[in-house]
């Protein structure tokens, strides 16, 4: 696996351990509680100093030992090792400090009844956790589709190492071959347990436009990198993440670094925010809108009861958007509009007042009273939390667009699907639906550009005045 996503991994089970560390404190204060002898017992509350000992013990020996550095849960020795390494190491640590303090009211009996529990569920916890191994791994990195662009052994090897992990949400898509006379793939790459597509490089841009490929890697001599700068500039405008199996190619916004798939280099470049750090966006956008769900729970009655008491239809308008990498989802938001609205479209585009494939009216006809009063303040998104739930879309981010849309894009505007669309961005800031289809898309391509947890809660601070006075909306 990739070592970025190892670290990811890693990071995730030592907050687990962290959490276990606590909770068997908590279990061994209640076990102790309940022995015959309890009276005799005193609380850990009069010495609340044992517990970030115990804490800053454990996680330190599991870091010493190297058990977060790369998570194996194909080997299942290591849920065993693992814990009996770092259980023995600390409690050795942990009693020797006690005895050197010398304070005898601390109960030898809680600390040995925590070392054992924390063992057990150490144990539980890596068993449980190598039984959803795959399903967790794809949770934080998602389903990747790769591409692999040139030939020689090294592709081979690198299309064995994606098979293998197919089932951690790696998938390997196909073949690109940079040799005119290349024959099939599956002729020419051998140990794969599947026969995959061959493509040639002039089918590269179709290929990314057709199809959802999240990386591409380039695996060819440093002859054939020189000669490879337009298909790089097509992955970069697509916001495909590229990797190079060699040396450095130029690049105009993309982040470059040093990546590894086991113990081949990578050389990644990468238009957009790395994985790791929008696994916390996404963490917290989960958190935000649940509670929003939550508290404005009577607020979303109202305003539904107000849809269905006021115009015919459904209360919900159900609309398949392109997410991210151009996925497809399913938009929800309040009805705002009569139920006939697609179908007299087609009468009102001479009144279109965007340019480029949008199309927007200031007093759009097909509005209803309700419906005109939720779009100015923006009330009728709110059923989208319950696709930022569901992971479509995060609180900032670019807006979901149609796939006619989408279709309609020049090849430097298709980087902005590479990012998690959202309910606010920098447009919103900037005059929302007075702005033009070119400036709409270059404030996308700036808040990917620079992207930041910082930047998101701005972005929304400032977004809650411009939607309460609903400045700027249609």
């Amino acid at each position: 696996m990739f070592a970025r996503h190892n670290r990811v991994i890693g990071l995730l089970y030592l907050f687990a351990d962290f959490l276990l560390v606590l909770a068997s404190l908590g279990l061994a204060h209640i076990l102790r509680a309940h022995l015959p002898d309890a009276r005799q017992f005193f609380p850990i509350s009069n010495y609340p100093w044992i517990v970030p000992l115990v804490v800053g013990l454990w996680i330190g020996a599991g870091v010493v030992a190297g058990i977060y550095r790369e998570v194996r849960e194909e080997d299942p020795r290591r849920a065993f090792a693992d814990p009996l390494k770092v259980g023995l190491t600390a409690t050795v640590l942990l009693f020797a400090v006690i005895s050197v303090i010398k304070f005898e009211y601390i109960s030898r009996l809680l600390l040995g009844i925590y070392a054992v529990v924390d063992l057990i569920l150490m144990i539980c916890f890596r068993l449980v956790a190598r039984a959803f191994a795959a399903p967790v791994r794809r949770s934080v990195s998602g389903l990747r589709s790769f591409l692999l662009v040139g030939g020689g052994p090294e592709m081979a090897e690198i299309a064995r190492t994606l098979e293998v992990n197919e089932s951690r949400g790696m998938r390997l898509l196909g073949f690109v071959h940079t040799s005119a006379g290349s024959a099939s793939a599956g002729s020419q790459v051998d140990g794969l347990a599947k026969t995959y597509p061959s493509f040639t490089l002039p089918e590269l841009p179709d290929l990314l436009r057709r199809q959802v490929i999240d990386e591409v890697i380039f695996v060819v001599t440093q002859e054939e990198l020189e000669k490879l700068g337009d298909a790089f500039l097509v992955c970069e405008e697509e916001g495909v993440k590229t990797r190079v199996l060699l040396s450095f190619f130029p690049q105009a916004v993309s982040k470059v670094y040093l990546e590894r798939l086991g113990s081949l280099p990578l050389l990644t470049f990468s238009a957009t925010p790395e994985d790791e750090f929008l696994l916390v966006k996404r963490a917290l956008d989960f958190i935000m809108a649940l509670i929003a769900l939550v508290v404005l729970s009577p607020l979303l009655l109202v305003f539904a009861l107000l849809v269905k008491l006021t115009s015919r239809g459904p209360i919900l308008f159900r609309q398949t958007r392109c997410g991210l990498g151009a996925r497809k989802f399913t938009l929800y938001k309040y009805r705002s509009m009569r139920a006939d609205a697609d179908l007299v479209r087609e009468e009102l585009e001479a009144l279109n007042e965007v340019d480029g494939p949008v199309f927007k009216i200031k007093n759009d006809p097909r509005c209803t009273r309700i419906g005109r009063f939720m779009r100015k303040f923006s009330l009728d998104e709110l059923p989208q939390l319950i696709n930022i739930i569901k992971g479509d879309m995060s609180f900032v981010g670019p807006r979901p667009p149609l796939p006619a849309e989408v279709e309609k894009y020049e090849r430097w505007q298709r980087r902005r699907l590479r990012m998690q669309p959202g309910l606010t961005c920098l447009w919103a800031l900037e005059g929302r639906s007075k702005l033009s289809f070119r400036r709409w898309m270059e404030l996308d391509l700036e808040y990917i550009d620079h992207w930041s947890m910082g930047l998101d809660w701005k972005i929304l601070l400032r977004t809650i005045p411009v939607v309460l006075l609903g400045r700027g909306a249609s």
